[in-house]
C-alpha cells in the first residue's frame, strides 16, 4: 500500500484489517476466560472503518451512559486503544468477576471502577499483543485510563487528538460471555494514518 489516506483503502486492505481485528479480538477473548475461569464464547466481530463522528450512533447515541479504558500507543504504532462498554454490560462484567447480582444501573464504586480497569487492561493488552505478533511491530501501551460518561463526551478524546492526522477509527464490536450473560463490547483502534501504512507494510501491501 502506497502513502494514501483511510478512503482510498482498497476492499483488499480492508479485508486484511478486518482479519487482524478479528485475532486481536479472539486473543483478547481468550485471556478475558482465563481472568474470569469461566467458558466465554465470542461471536465473530464486526469490524467497521468509521468517522469519529459515527462512533457515539454505535453506542447508542452521544447522551449514552457508556464505560471507556483509554490507552495511548507509542513505539512503531502510535495512536490510540480503547476499550468500551455501555454502562450496563460494563455493569454486568463487573458483577460477574466480583460475583455479585447489582443492579445494571447502579454506579461502580472505585473497587469495581478499579477491577473493570483491569480487566480492559488485560484485554487491550492481549489484543495489542495479538497486533503486535502479527505485524513484527513494536507497541508501547500507556497506563490505562477509566472513564464512566456519555459516548459523545469519552469519544470527543481521541477525537480531539487526532482530528488533525484523521478522522477514521477501525471499531471492533465483540460480544463476550456465555448465552446467559453475555455483554457487547467494542474495541476502538486509532492508530495514526502512518500506523495504518505500517501494519499493511508489514505484510507487503
Amino acid at each position: 500500500m502506497t502513502e494514501q489516506g483511510f478512503d482510498s483503502m482498497n476492499g483488499m486492505e480492508f479485508d486484511f484489517l478486518k482479519e487482524i481485528g478479528n485475532i486481536g479480538a479472539g486473543n483478547a477473548t481468550t485471556a478475558l476466560a482465563t481472568m474470569l475461569k469461566l467458558k466465554v464464547e465470542m461471536q465473530v466481530p464486526k469490524v467497521a472503518l468509521l468517522d469519529f463522528q459515527e462512533l457515539p450512533e454505535i453506542l447508542g447515541g452521544a447522551e449514552n451512559p457508556i464505560a471507556g479504558i483509554l490507552l495511548t500507543l507509542r513505539g512503531e504504532i502510535e495512536g490510540m486503544m480503547m476499550f468500551v462498554l455501555e454502562y450496563s454490560a460494563a455493569r454486568s462484567m463487573v458483577n460477574l468477576l466480583m460475583g455479585q447480582e447489582k443492579p445494571v444501573e447502579e454506579p461502580l464504586d472505585e473497587i469495581e471502577a478499579s477491577a473493570l480497569q483491569e480487566v480492559g487492561n488485560i484485554i487491550t493488552g492481549a489484543y495489542l499483543s495479538a497486533l503486535s505478533n502479527l505485524t513484527n511491530l513494536a507497541m508501547s501501551p500507556s497506563v490505562p485510563y477509566i472513564s464512566v460518561d456519555m459516548a459523545g463526551a469519552i469519544l470527543s478524546v481521541p477525537a480531539i487528538e487526532f482530528g488533525k492526522i484523521g478522522d477514521k477509527a477501525l471499531l471492533i464490536e465483540t460480544e463476550f460471555g456465555e448465552k446467559a450473560s453475555s455483554v457487547n463490547g467494542y474495541f476502538i483502534l486509532i492508530p495514526t494514518l502512518e500506523a495504518y501504512n505500517k501494519i499493511l507494510h508489514s505484510f507487503g501491501m
